[in-house]
């Protein structure tokens, strides 16, 4: 409890309030714009962080991921057009009940779906993680093997088709922690003499190239000039759908449910939560045969779920040191710079930083409620934006970013490598995600690997002869081989 006033104390700075309100501010515009995400600006601002105290860059960074999550739905409603991957099914209704002139109505149910899927979700983060990291501490390095191992394959598995391909991205992003000095024995690996490579490569460099470079490079090529307004609708003020939240109240406790644990699973998140939810409402529903036809309660379910899977991503993060979703690879890359060490051990060495992390997500929400209310009329305005003007100043400040956070012009060099990468990738249809997940997870992958080999005497065997490290292989290895018998069984 006194960890938590602390943070509460800090977080009522002046500086820490304004910076969580324009972060959310921030996120809530990028994420509006279909294209464009709450993660795009966490890329782009996180080298700024570089000189900041912990509880400023946590209340930014966490201001920006909520209200990225939260401003997803205006493109799904007004457009069509999801403002991100995880407000895919909200078009379904939403855009449905624009059509039908009740714009504001469905803005209106989005806006506090976000609110009562973000708010208790984090609040459920803060009373699971301990218990979660008291757990973590007691396992060896077997079990931290297993479970990042497990956490990759998770990912691996839902690239649904293309498998092969989500194993190559991934063993592409393990190689690429092998440049450098190596863990324990600290020898040379793939350096060729020079000693910009004796380091590695820098997360920020690799998460720049990957998103904003690659992103902003196949949009020139494709002439993206932007969203388009297509709609001529007045949105009037704010609308509290009281009757709408009374009917759905099943709807919303079992959208919320999904949320959290979609997004407690590694690497699945808001995207797969949303369209689950809303498939498990309208299979559930009374009246099926509404859905996709302007209905609240399709809109209600992805709502929740999507900005559920928040809190549900946070849990491993804080208390296992592995990343729920994209955008908690970027916040275990802030906690990174900061000179922080991610995982068990952070909840009872660092209580005060878990602690901000919570009631910076807390008030982003109440923040994200209050400018959606608010603003209703005024952010639909940021579908105008063109992206001529966007794209070079968030190059800009990538670029800049990084340049001051480690000083020497190979980091540039090595952004402009790994956007020639994800193009790459993107051309022969690698995902990205399990790349992304294999960079971060590589080292500590390779540390427990080694320290587990030279603890049991050279005996590999010995990861399946302890119990937690069995059950999460066999998890894994059966996350692979899933899909390859559902589709035999299939035939």
């Amino acid at each position: 409890m006194n960890t938590v006033l602390l943070a509460l104390t800090s977080f009522f700075q002046p500086i820490n309030l304004l910076l969580t309100f324009g972060g959310c501010l921030i996120g809530m515009v990028l994420g509006a714009i279909p294209g464009l995400a709450g993660g795009m600006a966490i890329t782009v601002i996180l080298p700024l962080t570089f000189t900041m105290k912990p509880d400023m860059a946590m209340s930014l960074l966490m201001g920006i991921y909520v209200g990225g999550d939260s401003g997803g739905y205006i493109g799904s409603i007004l457009l069509g057009i999801p403002g991100t991957a995880a407000n895919v099914a909200t078009v379904y209704d939403g855009y449905e009940m624009t059509k039908k002139g009740k714009v504001t109505k469905a803005l209106s149910i989005a806006t506090v779906s976000n609110f009562l899927g973000t708010l208790p979700s984090l609040l459920a983060a803060m009373l699971l993680c301990p218990v979660i990291a008291s757990l973590a501490v007691k396992m060896g390095p077997w079990e931290y093997f297993s479970l990042a191992f497990m956490a990759i394959t998770l990912v691996v598995s839902l690239s649904q088709g293309k498998m092969l391909k989500g194993f190559i991205g991934a063993a592409i992003g393990l190689f690429i922690t092998q440049i450098g000095y190596a863990p324990i024995s600290a020898t040379r690996r793939f350096t060729f003499g020079s000693r910009y490579l004796s380091g590695g490569f820098n997360m920020l460099t690799v998460l720049i190239g990957i998103f904003a470079g690659t992103m902003i490079m196949l949009s020139y090529a494709n002439r993206d000039k932007g969203a388009t307004m297509e709609f001529s609708q007045k949105v009037e003020k704010f609308q509290f759908p009281g009757k709408e939240i009374m009917e759905n109240a099943v709807n919303i406790v079992r959208s919320f449910l999904i949320g959290l644990f979609i997004g407690f699973l590694p690497g699945m998140g808001p995207a797969l939560s949303n369209v689950v939810s809303y498939s498990t409402a309208k299979n559930s529903s009374k009246h099926p045969e509404k859905f996709g036809t302007g209905c609240a309660d399709g809109i209600f379910a992805p709502e929740v779920a999507n900005n559920a899977s928040i809190g549900g991503a946070i849990i491993p993060m804080v208390s296992l040191g592995i990343p729920g979703d994209s955008t908690t690879v970027l916040l275990l890359s802030a906690l990174t710079i900061q000179g922080i060490s991610p995982g068990p051990l952070l909840q009872k060495m660092q209580p005060e930083v878990v602690d901000m992390i919570f009631i910076a997500g807390i008030f982003s929400a109440i923040f994200a409620l209050l400018i959606q209310i608010v603003g209703i009329r005024i952010l639909p305005n940021v579908l105008k934006i063109p992206y001529h003007f966007l794209y070079p100043a968030i190059l800009v400040l990538s670029f800049m970013g990084v340049y001051a956070s480690t000083t020497n012009m190979f980091s540039i060099y090595s952004i402009l490598g790994f956007t020639a990468l994800g193009i790459w990738m993107t051309w022969a249809d690698i995902p990205v995600t399990p790349f992304i997940l294999s960079f971060v997870l590589g080292t500590t992958l390779e540390t427990n690997f080694r320290n587990a080999i030279s603890y049991a005497g050279g005996d590999w065997t010995s990861f399946f002869r302890r119990p937690v490290s069995c059950i999460l292989l066999i998890i894994a290895i059966g996350s692979v081989l899933m899909p390859l018998i559902r589709k035999k069984t299939q035939k």
